[in-house]
């Protein structure tokens, strides 16, 4: 039997048979658990696993893409003429061809080891960390006169192995492990409903699991969403200060400068499936928010949900600065984005799985932290609002007009906190709300998730994060 190395070259040398004048082959292997809870009760506990090679190639100025789960000479044989069938019907219909940049491609092997493999734990043992959290999450209400009414975790632990060869000379590889979990939980009383949700990921072993305390984590969040339906008054009304947490300045950076910045989008590639950018090219080195703002992009974080450290196009990965000191610098290319620029590629070529295409991608998205303590940021505000998590976002297609409701909130009086203010709502234009921050906390924090863009869609895995940002005068809608 061939080797899936063997595989990968054959696919390159059949396509440069066929008149191919670029071509990359990319093996996935994708093993994952998934364990479903559902108010206590184990809904799924399951495995799957998903192989395959994925070819795209370079015909006569046009790309086109196949894939195969056949993991034979036959099988890649019929992806690469597939492949190559592809971009010759699209070249007939190019007015302009699609040209690569050249890159420097290396070899590389890059294994995260984890320090508890996920397979060495019990499905038992698995299945009672969730419900020990949900126990937390209805004791913790309870406790305070309220009641957990839905509840829902989804936890996944897989592996995932990569292995992209192009006809440039790239040869890499990575085996990482992954933890991933999603919970939902919605809490009522006095009347009133308030939902909170939490996404948690890494690519580490089952230790990442472990270090998250799950039943500490859900008590905490429960207690106070609990605390927020009995006691949270009206949120105040004018012009005012507000602090917003690590996790929702994670989220804005994700969603309104990663977003945007993403060099596909501004070439009008993705408004059908995922959506514009307000960002063109004359945007590029205009300002966009304060001096203190600086958004970076880095898979090569160690442990990170997002982590690579080259992409699907063998390009290597390295930290991308979207927005430096308030300007926009930035975007986010792949191989066939930058040449539209006249820059190199920046490795943001991603695809979710072997049978998807590459395309342009964010990573590790984060604002870079300042040196305040979280107490220095509010002790300097008479009047204000402190947003420490949200239930609820929304943007825009171009993603310039956002809007955050939060669920644990606080006022802020003469530098202190005061009493849990009720869904509390920041809505601001992008560049009015990068323009606000005027300091930044030390507490940089980061949070997972998995976005989804293209058409199929991909979900892949990412990390948002930042400090605490303390916003001047701005207006609660």
């Amino acid at each position: 039997m061939a080797s899936m190395e063997d595989l990968l070259s054959y696919a390159l040398k059949t396509s440069s048979r066929l008149g191919a004048s670029y071509a990359e082959a990319r093996f996935e292997n994708h093993i994952t658990e998934q364990f479903v809870l559902r108010n206590g009760l184990v809904d799924v506990a399951g495995r799957s696993v998903s192989r395959g090679i994925g070819v795209r190639v370079l015909y006569n100025g046009a790309l086109g893409f196949s894939s195969t789960g056949s993991l034979t000479r036959r099988g890649v044989e019929e992806a690469v003429k597939g492949a190559v069938g592809v971009a010759k019907a699209s070249a007939k219909l190019l007015t302009k061809g699609v040209a690569m940049c050249e890159e420097k491609m290396e070899k590389s092997r890059t294994i995260v080891r984890p320090r508890v493999k996920h397979e060495n734990v019990t499905t038992e043992d698995k299945t009672e960390v969730l419900k020990t959290a949900d126990k937390a999450i209805v004791e913790a209400a309870e406790r305070r006169g309220v009641k957990a009414v839905a509840r829902m975790f989804e936890l996944g632990l897989g592996r995932v192995e990569k292995h992209v060869l192009n006809t440039d000379g790239a040869d890499v590889y990575l085996d990482k492990p992954i933890s991933a979990l999603f919970s939902i939980f919605t809490i009522y009383g006095e009347g009133k409903y308030l939902q909170r949700f939490v996404n948690l990921g890494e690519s580490r072993g089952w230790e990442a699991v472990e270090r998250w305390r799950l039943d500490e984590m859900m008590g905490k969040e429960a207690s106070a969403v609990s605390e927020a339906v009995r006691k949270a008054v009206e949120p105040p009304k004018g012009s005012l200060d507000v602090v917003l947490s690590p996790e929702i300045i994670g989220l804005v950076c994700h969603e309104s400068a990663g977003h945007p910045g993403e060099a596909d989008r501004m070439l009008g590639r993705e408004a059908a499936q995922a959506g514009e950018t307000y960002i063109t090219r004359e945007h590029l080195g205009s300002r966009i928010g304060s001096e203190v703002v600086t958004i970076i992009d880095d898979p090569a974080i160690p442990g990170s949900f997002g982590y690579y450290l080259y992409d699907d196009e063998g390009v290597k990965a390295g930290e991308r600065t979207l927005i430096e000191r308030g300007i926009i610098k930035e975007l986010l290319q792949n191989r066939e984005t930058a040449p539209e620029f006249g820059v190199k590629s920046n490795a943001a070529a991603r695809a979710n799985n072997y049978n998807r295409e590459p395309i342009v991608r964010m990573a590790n998205t984060y604002m870079k932290p300042g040196d305040y303590t979280l107490e220095e940021l509010i002790e300097d505000i008479r009047h204000g609002v402190y947003v420490k998590s949200y239930m609820e976002w929304n943007i825009d297609d171009k993603r310039w007009n956002q809007r955050y409701v939060g669920v644990e909130a606080y006022l802020i009086e003469n530098g202190e906190l005061r009493q849990m203010v009720f869904q509390p709502v920041v809505e601001l234009t992008t560049q009015a709300l990068y323009s606000a921050i005027d300091a930044l906390g030390n507490d940089l924090e980061f949070y997972a998730g998995y976005c989804g863009k293209g058409d199929p869609m991909q979900a892949i895995p990412v990390w948002f994060g930042g400090p605490s940002a303390r916003l001047r005068n701005v207006r609660l809608a």
